[in-house]
């Protein structure tokens, strides 16, 4: 498990001896999953970069790539939350890890644009569905006093797969091509058959069995009761300003990089180096998220995250743009290991999964916009700089949303 080690005490990053092997083995799968996700949407930026010069793509399609998987992002996360709470975490998670990994090996056999589209979009349906699902079935398998820091640590395998897609790009793609790249990406699909072997469902979705469980517009309609609204509003607010400015910055990544006069290889490398520092990103707020709780962690962590992307994008020196490159990924990351965390805890476990889902797909339509964005801009010759401050105001909005208006729920009982 990277980044994984035994420290004093018999803990291992909060999870200590006292803790069942079950849970450490579920944050084990759930995590492999999620870094095979991430090892996808990171060698996608990379991909993007290469593909540019190889089918002479112009700013405007290499922003509709990454849209295009934003939009099957929001597809997938929308169905397959609902569908966790009709037939299990469980069911679901196997699901949509077989669909993204099957569909991102078939798109290394394509030699037309539009057909890369389509399986993209069948990749971002399998990725959209698969990581609110597995955060949902963690966050019930925990207890409540580790819950955070746990979802927290299942997040912090991103850095893992990011660091993995990074690697992959800067050996594979120069050497052997994009194609081979997508290929070992499809690895996932044969763990996501080994995952069928003894993986237990959440026990509160088990517990619930029993109960009468609310259509679809039922659930829908809940979100927004008197008793979730207030929870639901936050959440589609930050989710939405988080991944617009997540996907419109690390998508573009490499290519702003070149922009900024620096060679395809070189961003590479530089890309690289940010993205080592996620881990320690992560760590940080799963320490922090027990001690201080969930909204200022997340808060601080955006905030952070706001004034890092103003400085990358106004960076002129090698030095400026590498130190708040890594800030940026340091800041953002453990953000996201945040509101991971805190998203499956403001609902009960009758609609959780479809609650996080919904967020998550209010957030990936930001996904869409943010890519498609950076696109528009290029094209009319915005400046860099301008562009990384829209990033800016858009992650500060989201974190005085969450600092203001959001609950906190450190420590309390999934309900």
């Amino acid at each position: 498990m990277s980044g994984t080690k035994q420290a004093a005490g018999g803990q291992i990053w909060g999870l200590n001896k006292s803790d069942t092997f079950s849970n450490k083995k579920l944050l084990g799968i759930a995590g492999m999953g999620w870094m095979f996700d991430a090892m996808d949407v990171g060698m996608l930026s990379f991909i993007i970069a290469a593909l540019q010069v190889e089918w002479q793509l112009t700013p405007g399609q290499m922003g509709l790539i990454g849209s295009i998987n934003s939009i099957g992002m929001a597809v997938g996360a929308f169905i397959f939350g609902i569908m966790a709470d009709k037939v299990g975490r469980k069911q679901v998670f196997i699901i949509t890890l077989l669909l993204f990994s099957l569909a991102s090996g078939a798109s290394a056999f394509t030699t037309t644009f539009t057909i890369f589209l389509i399986l993209r979009f069948l990749v971002g349906m399998g990725l959209g569905g698969e990581l609110p699902v597995a955060s949902t079935l963690v966050s019930e398998s925990v207890p409540a006093e580790k819950r955070g820091r746990t979802v927290v640590l299942l997040e912090s395998f991103w850095a893992g797969g990011w660091l993995v897609a990074a690697l992959i790009s800067y050996f594979v793609i120069p050497n052997y091509g994009w194609q081979i790249a997508l290929i070992i990406s499809a690895i996932p699909a044969l763990y996501g058959l080994y995952l069928r072997i003894g993986l237990p469902d959440s026990p509160k979705y088990t517990e619930m069995q029993a109960q009468t469980k609310p259509t679809v517009l039922q659930s829908l309609k809940e979100l927004w009761s008197k008793g979730h609204a207030r929870q639901t509003a936050v959440l589609w607010i930050v989710w939405f300003c988080v991944v617009f400015s997540y996907y419109g910055m690390f998508l573009w990544l490499p290519s702003v990089m070149v922009m900024k006069g620096f060679s395809l290889i070189k961003s590479f490398e530089y890309v690289l180096i940010m993205t080592l520092a996620q881990l320690p990103g992560y760590f940080t707020a799963a320490w922090l998220i027990e001690k201080v709780g969930r909204k200022f962690v997340l808060g601080a962590y955006l905030i952070g995250t706001a004034v890092s992307a103003y400085f990358f994008g106004t960076a002129e020196s090698l030095a400026l743009l590498l130190t708040s490159g890594i800030l940026l990924s340091f800041f953002n990351l453990g953000a996201w290991g945040g509101l991971y965390a805190y998203t499956p805890e403001q609902y009960p476990t009758r609609i959780r999964a479809t609650g996080t889902g919904m967020a998550a797909a209010i957030g990936r339509l930001g996904g869409v916009l943010g890519p498609l964005a950076v696109g528009y801009f290029v094209v009319r010759n915005v400046s860099v700089s301008l562009i990384f401050t829209i990033f800016c105001l858009s992650v500060l909005i989201g974190a005085f949303t969450v600092l203001f208006l959001g609950k906190e729920t450190k420590n309390q009982e999934l309900a």
